[in-house]
């Protein structure tokens, strides 16, 4: 009876030995390093992977039909803008699919591949970023280069109003079918049914600051890329709503709508 319990003794004291052993020559799992009576690991530091970059502003996925011009319209914003924060081409090209940053970046503007945008870029960026020197309303006349003329002949049934829910621009009442006139020369930047609340939409650009819009055309004339001459039948107007035939006509500068009337002469 007292062997069994020496050999029962001595097997319980053996077993700490024999599991130290087996942790010192386990591959997986190296032998504790003790240095000045603390134990130090000697584990190879596990690689931290850095956290990724937050994703800020809003994004806009090209659409078939989108031009820059037609994005920057619905966002309110200048199209010099949109091509440097999206590092965009002189020639402002887009892709279906293609991914476009609708608000200004914390860092530098990134091209397509990932790289600075071009020095024209950042140049539009710096004149993007000024202060919009011509208040939106108003009844005093903005003071221009460019001539502008009424888009077609009717009674102006409701004007611009100022505000995040007013009217951007105005409509104007006649009949069916009746002309609509580029209200100064240019070039036409879009033309199709893209823009929700437009319809048939005509959007002209006049010089780097201005831009016009039509909408509401039973027939477009003119297709993009088109030079207009000032007075040039560019559409046919058409209905705003239920038997309502309505020119909806608009003008931007830098990108923010501002009073026809106040560009327009005299009726």
């Amino acid at each position: 009876m007292q062997l069994q319990e020496k050999r029962r003794a001595g097997f319980v004291a053996t077993v700490p030995l024999v599991l130290w052993l087996t942790g010192c020559f386990a591959p997986d799992m190296p032998a504790p390093v003790f240095e000045s009576g603390r134990e130090v690991s000697n584990r190879a530091p596990v690689a931290q992977s850095p956290a990724a970059p937050p994703i800020s502003g809003r994004y806009y996925v090209v659409q078939p039909g989108d031009t820059l011009y037609s994005i920057a319209w619905r966002e309110n914003q200048d199209y010099r803008a949109l091509a440097s924060w999206n590092g965009l081409p002189a020639s402002y090209t887009i892709h279906p699919g293609q991914r476009l940053r609708l608000t200004t970046p914390s860092g530098p503007a990134l091209g397509q591949g990932g790289t600075p945008s071009s020095r024209a870029g950042q140049g539009a960026a710096r004149h993007a970023g000024r202060a919009d020197t011509i208040p939106p309303g108003g009844a005093d006349r903005i003071q221009t280069n460019l001539h502008w003329r009424w888009p077609t002949q009717g009674r102006v049934v409701s004007g611009y109003a100022e505000g995040d829910i007013g009217r951007k621009g105005m409509l104007i009442a006649g009949r069916e079918g009746q002309p609509v006139y580029a209200a100064e020369q240019g070039r036409v930047v879009y033309s199709g049914i893209g823009l929700k609340g437009y319809g048939r939409l005509i959007i002209v650009k006049h010089d780097k600051d201005y831009l016009s819009a039509y909408g509401h055309n039973r027939r477009i004339l003119v297709k993009e890329g088109d030079a207009v001459a000032v007075g040039q039948q560019i559409a046919e107007m058409g209905q705003a709503g239920r038997d309502q035939s309505q020119l909806h006509f608009e003008i931007r500068y830098q990108g923010k709508p501002v009073n026809p009337a106040r560009l327009l002469p005299p009726m």
